[in-house]
């Protein structure tokens, strides 16, 4: 192991273990039980306003969460084409049919972007999670030097050179180098470029050169094995995400349970069609329908708002084959267990194997 272990100890960590924000998954108690754990627990928060945001940490902290990870999106908002947006929504008016429900009419920015949200800036200076996690994108100077100012820990990801670059001369405290193993959405600050899909070993060994920050191996982990060559690969803490979904704490329904357990697992792959951006998830339904139709999606967030409706069309049915079942290239080997078993498993195994 290099390096900043220093990050561990001033975070007050007794494992080198992050729980993944995984909004829309985690909750307020997944992250308190890792806490409790001794681990970093994390929140996504991207998906939600203010004052949502302000009740989960609460919540969280009252269920015993300490070092807290707040996580939001930093995307720049795409303003759909009329065109694009209306072909996007008459190719899937066959898929709604199924389930006796209509598309929408129009799509909505249905997550705004932190860059362009004060009141979740000022209501993290006056909560201050231990940690701030940036995804998709970087906000402006001045932001981070208000988050700063309120003592707040700075982590973001970063894909590429190029974007871990970005986060060096921004002054982040520590980048969170996002695998292609990784599940749920790709962290690119331009998902429009071109990906070369480096794995998290990969960024290890590109990054590690550039920067003497903390450096956060993030993709395919699902074991303490895994943990341990990323550690030894140069990185300071690890991030799991899929490894998490099955344990009770999460929000994960019996349908994505279910395919998380069924042969999917072994065959993630990428698709925009369930959010207008690339992301790793289960086969299922929804992405073979994305995978096929050959349309160009209406962006990020408004392909989510017709992805979510369909959804919700679906499971009001009985069928959970059309969710957003985001899991990382190691998904086979999750295991069922309560998080801080999870926790403490992962860091004997981390221990055996060092």
């Amino acid at each position: 192991m290099t390096q900043n272990t220093s990050l561990q100890a001033a975070l007050g960590l007794s494992t080198p273990i992050i729980q993944a924000p995984m909004a829309g998954v985690a909750t307020s108690e997944l992250a308190a039980a890792v806490c409790q754990a001794g681990g970093m627990g994390s929140l996504g928060l991207g998906s939600v306003d203010a004052e949502s945001a302000r009740a989960a940490i609460r919540e969280a902290r009252a269920l015993g969460a300490t070092c807290l990870n707040a996580n939001f999106f930093c995307h720049q908002p795409e303003l759909p084409d009329q065109a694009v947006t209306q072909a996007w929504l008459d190719a899937m008016a066959p898929e709604f049919a199924r389930f006796d429900a209509l598309p929408p009419t129009a799509l909505r920015e249905i997550y705004q972007s932190f860059l362009s949200d004060p009141a979740r800036i000022e209501m993290l200076t006056q909560e201050r999670p231990t940690v701030v996690s940036l995804h998709f994108g970087l906000p402006e100077a001045s932001t981070l030097a208000t988050l700063k100012g309120a003592g707040i820990t700075l982590f973001a990801s970063a894909t590429n050179t190029s974007e871990a670059r970005a986060c060096i001369e921004a002054g982040i405290d520590a980048i969170v180098l996002q695998g292609d193993e990784a599940g749920g959405h790709r962290g690119c600050f331009d998902p429009e470029a071109a990906d070369e899909h480096l794995s998290t070993l990969d960024l290890l060994k590109r990054i590690r050169p550039l920067t003497d920050l903390p450096l956060i191996a993030a993709g395919g982990m699902m074991d303490g094995s895994d943990c341990a060559h990323a550690l030894n690969a140069g990185a300071d803490l690890v991030q799991l995400g899929t490894a998490f979904i099955l344990c009770p704490e999460t929000s994960a329904d019996a349908g994505y349970r279910a395919a998380l357990t069924s042969d999917a697992a072994n065959n993630t792959e990428f698709t925009r069609a369930l959010s207008g951006r690339p992301a790793r998830a289960l086969p299922n339904t929804f992405t073979a329908w994305g995978a096929t139709n050959g349309l160009k999606t209406p962006g990020y967030p408004h392909t989510y708002d017709a992805g979510k409706a369909l959804m919700a069309a679906a499971k009001a049915k009985g069928d959970t084959s059309y969710g957003a079942h985001w899991a990382g290239s190691g998904a086979a080997r999750v295991r069922a267990m309560p998080a801080a078993e999870l926790v403490a498993t992962l860091t004997r195994e981390m221990r055996e194997c060092r």
